[in-house]
């Protein structure tokens, strides 16, 4: 069984060509280059799909560097019809192409929702991630070894952010839980906490912005993490995901608002108290950990009651966790 804390009233306050390019793992392997070192530097902000561009090219391919060998027997995955949506599918060129993606922000932009402008420089490729803390299965794993492993699908999930934007994507990944189940974490596990990579050589907001607590660090509740919603993503519109998306595995957890679902994540860990988060870090009484989308809780700057669409702008009510109620209410 696992320990679930029961939230306070306050806990709701408030984100090469593939045929040719083989593995590089693969590669070094071969070589005898590989080893079990721990992974080095973690961070990426885990904030949300914005509407606010003003760029006007018109739609391109995204470089997105991680791969293996078979990769093309996993994108695109099948999709879970259990989730799909009462909504329609945002445009793959909105949800790519608009990200204020605070790592990847360009301080001599104007505009901050171009991050994709700016992730040339991020290498993703062998991407690894460190498990420690209260499990009997931690180390250090690799991305293609999970999904090998467990596989992948697809799901369609809304997607909303605290500034009040609004999406409907298909994603691709792997359950948490199934990732959570085979790390085998104690009883006394009762939080995860989840850090991102950063890299001043490589994010260029990194660099520009010191003042901010890097790596971008998150969390959740057990039983959160357990949820059957909780999806470690990989891909988005049938493919692996972009660079400026959170490549190449980042958290969805679609009744929270976006700057819970962490990008590029380096490392998890089990711990037994709650952690502190990055947003609640630097404004505590705007970020609480839970942050449940919920049209009734304000936002202490503006109110949660509407959402609008991208990329029509079409404002519509919020619904209580993301409509996903059924799902999660009990927690709370």
């Amino acid at each position: 069984m696992f320990y679930i804390h029961k939230p306070k009233p306050w806990d709701k306050l408030l984100p090469t060509d593939e045929k040719i390019y083989l593995s590089r793992r693969e590669i070094l392997k071969k070589l005898g280059m590989v080893s079990g070192a721990i992974l080095a530097s973690p961070s990426l902000l885990s904030t949300c799909v914005s509407g606010n561009s003003t760029d006007s090219e018109g739609p391109q391919d995204i470089n997105n560097n991680f791969t293996f060998e078979g990769i093309e027997n996993f994108f695109p995955s099948k999709r879970n019809t259990k989730y799909e949506l009462d909504r329609e599918i945002t445009d793959e060129y909105s949800a790519t192409h608009n990200n204020n993606f605070y790592e990847f922000i360009n301080r001599a932009d104007r505009n901050i929702y171009n991050a994709y402008k700016y992730v040339d420089n991020f290498d993703n490729r062998d991407w690894k991630f460190e498990v420690n803390g209260y499990a009997s299965n931690t180390g250090t794993f690799y991305l293609e070894d999970m999904i090998k492993k467990f596989g992948q699908e697809e799901r369609t999930y809304r997607f909303r952010c605290v500034e009040r934007w609004a999406m409907a994507v298909p994603w691709t990944g792997i359950s948490l839980a199934k990732l959570i189940k085979y790390f085998n974490p104690a009883s006394k596990a009762r939080y995860v906490r989840m850090v991102s990579f950063a890299d001043e050589a490589q994010m260029i907001g990194v660099k520009d912005q010191p003042w901010y607590p890097w790596p971008y660090f998150e969390g959740l509740r057990m039983d959160e993490a357990m949820n059957e919603l909780a999806f470690m993503v990989t891909g988005i519109y049938g493919k692996p995901l972009p660079k400026q998306n959170g490549a190449p595995m980042r958290l969805i957890v679609p009744w929270k608002y976006g700057y819970k679902n962490i990008k590029s994540v380096v490392k998890m860990e089990f711990i037994g108290n709650e952690p502190e988060t990055f947003w609640h870090k630097i404004t505590p009484n705007e970020y609480g950990f839970y942050s449940n989308i919920d049209p009734d809780v304000p936002h202490p700057r503006w109110s949660q009651a509407r959402e609008r669409m991208l990329p029509d702008g079409d404002w519509r009510p919020t619904l209580k966790y993301n409509g996903y109620g059924e799902y999660v209410a009990e927690m709370y």
